[in-house]
Parts: C-alpha cells; sequence; structure tokens
C-alpha cells in the first residue's frame, strides 16, 4: 500500500520508470511518507544511513559502483544543507546525485516554525536542477508535477551529469498509507549529445600530422574501464601520454619525471590534448602553465571551459572516454605521419621507465610511504578481484607513486570528508574486495560511514595514523607558523579502535615495520563477515624524511648517469 501524497506517488511512479534502483535514506518524520513509497517498490532498494552527510557520499559510492544515479532522501530543515559537499563532488565529477528533500508546506517558511528554512535552491549551484513540487488538487498541477519530476530525473544523466534537486513540499496529515496502487505516469525521454567523432576525427589528425611535440593528458575518469588503458597502450607509443592512476589504472609516473627531469629541454608539448576531470599533480600543472604551448584543446563532458593551465585554444564538447578510443582509432589506423611526435613520446616514455626501475631498488623506511608500497605489493598477489578508493591529501598522492591499478577517489572538489563514506556505499554494491586507504584526519572526519547496518567483509580500511594531517608538513614555510602545530595540522592522539569495537568493526594495528608485514598479510587475505581496520601509525616527521630520501634517492640516481 503506497501513501495518498500525489505528489509523492507521481515522484515514486517515475523514480521507477526511470530505472532508478536504489535509494539511501535518511530517518525523519516529514519524509517517512515518501521513505514509505520508496520502500512499496519492487524495483528499488533502500538502504537506512543516520548521518545526512554519510549518506550523501553514501549514495555516491553506490553510483560510482552500479554507473547509475542513486537517490538520496533527507527530512525537512537544516538535514538537507548536509548533502552540500557530497553533491557538489558527484556534480563536478559528472556523477550526480539525486537529492530528495521533504519540506514543509510554503506559508510556514522562515515563521519560526520547527525545521523550516528556505529548501528551494538550497543547493545552489551545486546541483543542474531544481524542482519544487506542488501539492497537485487538479489535473493541470498534476500535468506540472509530472513535468518537474521528468525534468529533474532527465538532467541527472545528461549535459554533464550534475545533481539534482527534487523539493517535495508535504502537508499534514502525513502518515494515510492506504493507496493500493499508482497512477501511471508519463515518461518523458531524452537522447543525450555525444562527441561529433567525425569532427574529432579531422582536427585531431590534422594537429598530429603538423605537431612535432602532440601530448594527450588524461584527469580523472570517473568509471573503471578496461578499454580506456589499453588504448592509451596504443595512443603512448605514438603521442606522449600523461595519466595517473585515477584516469585509467595505468601507472606513468609523470610527477615523479618532472620533479628529476622537469628541468631539461625537450619536454614541453606544442600540442596539447585535455581529456577528463581534475589531476593531482601540482607539478604538472605548474609544468603546463609555466611554459608555452600552440594549441591546447579540452573535451569537456558538458562543454564548459575549463582553462586549467592557462592555455586553452579550443573545447570539444563530448564523452572523454569517447575522445581517447576515438584517438586510439586514429593512431592505430597509422594514416597519419607520426615520426616526429614518436620521438617525442619515447622520450617520455624512456624518462618515466628509468623512474620505474630506480624505484623498485628504494626501500623506504617505515613510513606512510612504506605502508602503501607494502599494500600495493600485497595487492598484486592476491587472486580476488578489488577496487581501491584512496582517501584526498596524502593518501592519493601516494597512491600515485605505488599504485598501478585504478584508483576512486573524491577529486571533484578534493575535500578530506565523505572518502570513508564513499568507499562504504562502493562496497555495498559491488561484488568484489572494496578498500579504503585513508588518512587519519579523514577518517575521524567521517567515521560515522561506519554507523550503519549495511556494510560487511568485503570492506577493508587501511587507515595510515601520523596524529595529524601529515600533508602540511610538505608545505614549505608553513611550519615556520607558530600556529603549525597546534592550529593547522589537526594534531591528536586519537586511535581508530574503540570506533571498531562500538561498530563491529575488525580491528589490525600496526607501530614498526614487522608487525605491518603480518598485519598486512591478514588484512589482504582474513575471511570475514564483518568490515577490518588495519591501522598503521606513523610519525609526521619521519613520513616527511621518508619522501625526502626517496625523492634524493631518485634525483641521485639521474645524477650518476
Amino acid at each position: 500500500m503506497f501513501g495518498d501524497k500525489e505528489n509523492i506517488n507521481i515522484l515514486t511512479a517515475l523514480l521507477v520508470a526511470h530505472g532508478v534502483k536504489r535509494a539511501v535514506v535518511c530517518p525523519g518524520s516529514r519524509n517517512a511518507p515518501i521513505i514509505h513509497n520508496l520502500n512499496e517498490c519492487e524495483e528499488i532498494t533502500c538502504y537506512p544511513v543516520t548521518d545526512e552527510r554519510s549518506a550523501a557520499f553514501y549514495a555516491l559510492g553506490m553510483s560510482l559502483a552500479d554507473n547509475a544515479p542513486t537517490v538520496v532522501c533527507v527530512t525537512s530543515g537544516t538535514a538537507l544543507l548536509n548533502l552540500a559537499p557530497a553533491v557538489a563532488e558527484a556534480s563536478y565529477r559528472h556523477h550526480g546525485l539525486i537529492v530528495i528533500s521533504a519540506d514543509r508546506p510554503a506559508p510556514w517558511i522562515d515563521q519560526l516554525d520547527g525545521q523550516t528554512l528556505p529548501q528551494y535552491n538550497a543547493l545552489g549551484h551545486f546541483v543542474g536542477k531544481c524542482v519544487n513540487l506542488p501539492e497537485p488538487t487538479n489535473d493541470t498541477e498534476r500535468w506540472y508535477c509530472n513535468r518537474l519530476v521528468n525534468e529533474a530525473l532527465l538532467s541527472v544523466t545528461a549535459h554533464g551529469r550534475k545533481s539534482v534537486h527534487i523539493n517535495v513540499p508535504i502537508s499534514e496529515p502525513l502518515f494515510d498509507f492506504r493507496t493500493e496502487t499508482i497512477t501511471h505516469q508519463r515518461v518523458i525521454r531524452s537522447v543525450s549529445s555525444s562527441l561529433d567523432i567525425e569532427a574529432f576525427r579531422r582536427f585531431v589528425s590534422h594537429m598530429l600530422s603538423t605537431a612535432k611535440r602532440p601530448m594527450l593528458l588524461v584527469g580523472q575518469i570517473c568509471e573503471r574501464m578496461d578499454e580506456v588503458e589499453k588504448a592509451l597502450k596504443i595512443i603512448e607509443r605514438s603521442i606522449a601520454v600523461l595519466a595517473e592512476p585515477l584516469s585509467s589504472g595505468g601507472q606513468r609516473l609523470f610527477d615523479l619525471t618532472l620533479a628529476v627531469h622537469g628541468d631539461e629541454d625537450g619536454l614541453v608539448p606544442d600540442f596539447l590534448l585535455c581529456v577528463g576531470d581534475t589531476l593531482v599533480s601540482k607539478r604538472a600543472k605548474a609544468f603546463l602553465r609555466n611554459n608555452d604551448i600552440a594549441e591546447t584543446w579540452l573535451v569537456s563532458e558538458d562543454g564548459n571551459v575549463y582553462d586549467t593551465f592557462m592555455q586553452l585554444t579550443g573545447v570539444f564538447e563530448g564523452n572523454p572516454v569517447e575522445a581517447i578510443l576515438s584517438l586510439a582509432d586514429i593512431v592505430n589506423d597509422d594514416v597519419i605521419d607520426c615520426r616526429h611526435a614518436q620521438q617525442y613520446a619515447t622520450m617520455w616514455n624512456a624518462r618515466m621507465c628509468e623512474i620505474a626501475r630506480q624505484m623498485v631498488e628504494i626501500e623506504p623506511s617505515y613510513s606512510q610511504l612504506a605502508a602503501v608500497r607494502e599494500f600495493e605489493i600485497s595487492l598484486e598477489d592476491m587472486d580476488y578481484a578489488f577496487n581501491v578508493h584512496y582517501a584526498n591529501s596524502n593518501a592519493v598522492r601516494l597512491a600515485c607513486i605505488y599504485s598501478g591499478h585504478y584508483v576512486w577517489c573524491n577529486r571533484g572538489v578534493n575535500g578530506i570528508e565523505g572518502s570513508l563514506s564513499v568507499a562504504a556505499g562502493f562496497s555495498v554494491v559491488s561484488d568484489s574486495m572494496v578498500f579504503c586507504v585513508i588518512g587519519d584526519l579523514s577518517f575521524f572526519y567521517d567515521q560515522n560511514a561506519l554507523w550503519n547496518t549495511n556494510i560487511g567483509g568485503n570492506f577493508r580500511i587501511l587507515l595510515l595514523n601520523n596524529g595529524c594531517g601529515g600533508i602540511f608538513y610538505s608545505l614549505r614555510g608553513l611550519d615556520e607558523s607558530k600556529a603549525f602545530d597546534r592550529l593547522v595540522t589537526g594534531h591528536h592522539n586519537t586511535t581508530a579502535k574503540g570506533i571498531c569495537e562500538q561498530n563491529d568493526v575488525g580491528y589490525l594495528s600496526a607501530r614498526n615495520m614487522d608487525e605491518l608485514r603480518l598485519g598486512m598479510a591478514s588484512f589482504m587475505t582474513v575471511n570475514t563477515k564483518r568490515p577490518l581496520l588495519f591501522e598503521v601509525f606513523t610519525d609526521a616527521v619521519k613520513d616527511k624524511e621518508a619522501i625526502k630520501y626517496f625523492m634524493h634517492e631518485l634525483k641521485k640516481n639521474k645524477i650518476k648517469k
């Protein structure tokens, strides 16, 4: 039996008709009629999460895992505002959420009544579409409600795939659940625009035939696709390819290459094609911003101008994956003369291979660097399917050194909040083992990700705990501030053991290299029905020294040659 609210019934029917399969729901009375309807639908599975901020990131993780929009449903008042960080992250990653908020009737907004604030447009620029549903009393208002819901659900999958917000005012009484079936609703469909392949091929073919130093730069791609890495391996035979584990799963080490060889002549491209979203490497951004490039073109999923390197010449609107596959076809067809380009690509590839060879010989002392190295080496020996999420700040930068597989990370707006929740949500949908490598500030900030009943034994957390925000130690000059230790780095003496106990999460720990290796073996292989956390305690100063030694060894070997 469904509820008696027509706007909710119209919304429910259209969610099903548009193929929505999952909804993360947060407790509340005003949104209870919506939750009731969602739970009545066989086509939609509901997942309870109490903390709204965590819930929205949790929904993003589900959306990433099955590449489909997920609902997050909250009650009225400030509950909606807690979704803003995840909504922004999802929109900037072109993987939008469907936000459904229950609301009070309009006459009571801003009248000092409980849980009332202006909810329509509360998420502002971070959503691509916001609609405020009427409470229909006639056919025209029913048509209007239907149209608004269709518009929102079309928007979440079209033109950049930003999040959408559906605000649902609900008058009392709230809890009349005596409607046997909901009325069939008109469904509006759309055909999304795609990359103009022919125009793209003509332009790129022309540029490759004239450029001497063409380069493909691949930012974050929010889909794990083996086809992308296969295509890049074809492309890099003729074109220099700079890509991170967040891009494709390949490990090209261009950030370290720039650290060691960035001052050499001939490394600067004369034609740069950018696809995908954000880039982790600050060195690459500085390198490209500080050198003149004749032509810089961007493949932009939403058609917007993103002039990250201050060199932009033009924009193609289209999907980055389509562009990469098309470029691989162009190179594979062998119809253009790429000899000059191949020399440039060979030079870049040789530098990166040199770095890779040197890295094998460098064994860091006990540190976060050593922990990630041990984790990635151990992962190579596992015979199960896996997905690895790295949190922001230092963790993802360590991934860019050692990860040889695709890496998931919240790089839309690079916040430390929500990394654990995204990985947790992903694990619920995925049949694979799901790892989350995360720093201490990010973990403790998002600890409520473990406060739900959905996660299981396929979720593993590698917690790198050095008692502060270790990345701040790498920022030159910051440690001279008197505010550095107590106010900036977030120093603490917290451990995750108690959090694990209260949330029924298995717990392991290490404080030296022997314990790290022993614990890692259990962490990777133990069979358990509950999540497992491995807390690696390190010292922030020694973490910094380990990185410094690592970079010194790379540069020293270059000088020897």
